[in-house]
């Protein structure tokens, strides 16, 4: 069985953001694959600002992402690019970290003009990383996302089928290898 991490960067566990991954993890979960979420607000604050590389916490977490056969990377945009909380993580893995892995980037924008954040920005830094095998990723608009009162969330048709393809491909990419 392959195994899935999803490092998601966004600063909350609440947001619209959380409802992508939730539903990246379900549909990938029902076709096999072991999945993980990763959390980076769930790595302490000083190990991240003060580049605590051999944190227990960074340690750990590396570990997941360098066991994981495919990465997903999940975050809101600010300010035309990914979150700060995301960048400072990603600078802590170590410089071949994606390295043979498969990585799908998913975004989360608030105007179709940050449609392009995950070529422009994302992207560039996880081949950085050593990814090469980058599947085109998936912006996706907030308001294509709901959360409801309950706290379950509702993703529109036409988003859900853009995700579901890209989880298609990467899970074609996974049967690869």
């Amino acid at each position: 069985m392959a195994k899935i991490v999803i490092i998601s960067g966004g600063p909350s566990k609440t947001t619209r953001l959380k409802g992508i991954i939730d539903y990246a993890q379900s549909v990938l979960s029902e076709q096999g694959m072991d999945v993980e979420e990763l959390h980076v607000i769930d790595i302490p604050a000083e190990d991240l600002i003060l580049a605590k590389y051999n944190s227990e916490a960074i340690l750990a977490t590396n570990k997941k992402v360098e066991e994981a056969d495919a990465v997903i990377v999940a975050s809101q945009v600010y300010k035309a690019s990914f979150t700060g909380i995301l960048k400072t993580y990603l600078d802590l893995l170590p410089q071949k970290g994606l390295e043979n892995k498969i990585v799908l980037p998913l975004m989360l924008g608030g105007t179709i003009s940050h449609l392009l954040a995950i070529d422009y920005s994302l992207k560039p830094v996880l081949a950085s990383l050593g990814a090469e095998n980058i599947i085109k990723g998936v912006f996706t608009l907030d308001t294509c996302v709901t959360r409801e009162e309950d706290g379950s969330t509702t993703i529109e048709q036409e988003a859900k089928e853009r995700l579901e393809a890209s989880f298609h491909k990467l899970v074609k990419e996974l049967k690869k290898q």
